[in-house]
């Protein structure tokens, strides 16, 4: 059971936020519920809306955005965000179930994603504190200063989505992603 009230609509929704809650409607044909749970705080959902769509007109790919997100969210152990980015990547950035599988375990099976993807686990796994040879390897695959910056921002968000997920209990609204096998 949530911990954090989720608006049952829109309207339930303070009233700053119902249209930011509205422009996710239009955008994905629905608001997932972890959307309307960073709706108890406009000002929260203001942010994560502007960061994310900031982020979106960044150097990196949408495909690669989702797999950084499909990364920490195994390391992170948060099924509300595997699920979701697990439909995400597959509806949306057009990942098949091999690459998402990838993603789960900190690869791709694109050679410069991967390279990408290894450097956001490794991001995540060590709370920032990656060494030279992490961020050289990320930079030898053709990775810029803005990607990297971006990989790093692209950690933050997604961690932070957890994060509330996970305190608030986040009710799942996602076809459920299947445990990895041990």
């Amino acid at each position: 059971m949530t911990r954090i009230a989720t608006p049952a609509t829109i309207a339930d929704a303070p009233l700053a936020a119902q249209p930011l809650l509205e422009a996710v409607k239009k955008q994905l044909g629905t608001v997932p519920n972890l959307f309307r749970v960073v709706a108890n705080s406009p000002a929260a959902l203001e942010g994560y809306l502007g960061l994310s769509g900031a982020l979106g007109k960044g150097k990196l790919p949408a495909a690669t955005r989702e797999r950084i997100a499909l990364a920490v969210a195994e390391i992170n152990g948060c099924t509300y965000c595997l699920s979701a980015h697990s439909y995400l990547g597959k509806t949306l950035a057009k990942l098949d179930d091999a690459e998402i599988l990838a993603n789960r375990h900190g690869h791709s099976n694109d050679a410069k994603a991967d390279a990408a993807v290894q450097f956001a686990a490794q991001v995540t796994k060590a709370r920032g504190h990656v060494g030279d040879a992490d961020l050289a390897a990320v930079k030898l695959a053709g990775y810029d200063d803005a990607q990297i910056v971006e990989i790093v921002l692209h950690v933050a968000l997604n961690t932070w989505t957890i994060y509330l997920t996970v305190v608030a209990r986040t009710v799942l609204d996602f076809p459920g992603a299947a445990e990895l096998a041990a």
